[in-house]
């Protein structure tokens, strides 16, 4: 799947001149966390979130000023903190350096960008840099909710333990000569040494994800250290 299969469109945004208040109650009335930010030209300058109104004078959050603070935040952080706490308008207080991705761009790459950057969200933009859509975690886990049962012929138990040893056999963390699996009318149970629980758990996934299995029983054991 990629970005335009599951992200938002069109995408509810703000303009840069609006004030705090008018951002907090558009995020309350769609029901939202954040918008992207557009200037007076319509192009996309920033980002701006439910988590950027947390510390506010009009909520009683404001954050108190301390001296050791600024020992260790430096004056410019306070500085950057006192605008954040007291901006009226959207210009001051969203974020600028906005990751975005194009609609083609596969959903696992989403995925990581969401993860590796520690954001939400990310705004989808075209070939020309015109905002199109909008990609969050929680569109992704609605693709997990939606996901249905792929229509698959029940196999063998000589095709299921072939599929579930070629499986294994792919992964890097499998220690596959030291296991094996039996597989009766369905039932896989497995043998052999792992390295951890971790591979434990691992492994008896793997052979809960095959199509025709209908139950696991787990004989592995935990591989002891050798002492030197």
């Amino acid at each position: 799947m990629k970005a335009r299969d599951v992200m938002v469109s069109p995408v509810i945004t703000i303009n840069e001149e609006s004030t705090v208040q008018e951002l907090a109650r558009k995020l309350l009335a769609h029901r939202i966390s954040a918008v992207p930010v557009l200037d007076s030209g319509g192009n996309m300058v920033g980002i701006v979130s439910e988590a950027d109104l947390l510390h506010r004078p009009e909520s009683g959050t404001e954050r108190p000023s301390s001296w050791w603070l600024s020992l260790i935040s430096g004056e410019r952080a306070l500085a950057a903190e006192y605008v954040q706490g007291h901006a009226l308008k959207i210009r001051d207080v969203m974020a600028t350096n906005v990751q975005t991705a194009h609609p083609d761009t596969p959903l696992v790459e989403i995925a990581d960008i969401l993860e590796e950057n520690h954001i939400k969200r990310i705004p989808i933009v075209d070939d020309h840099g015109a905002l199109v859509g909008i990609v969050s975690r929680a569109n992704i886990v609605q693709v997990i909710a939606s996901t249905r049962p792929k229509l698959e012929v029940s196999l063998s138990d000589a095709a299921i333990r072939d599929k579930l040893i070629a499986e294994l056999k792919k992964q890097s963390w499998a220690h596959v000569h030291k296991l094996n699996a039996t597989v009766t009318n369905g039932v896989v149970d497995l043998w052999g040494f792992t390295e951890s629980e971790k591979e434990r758990q691992a492994i008896r996934v793997a052979a809960e994800s095959i199509t025709g299995v209908v139950e696991v029983n787990d004989h592995l054991l935990r591989e002891p250290a050798f002492i030197y």
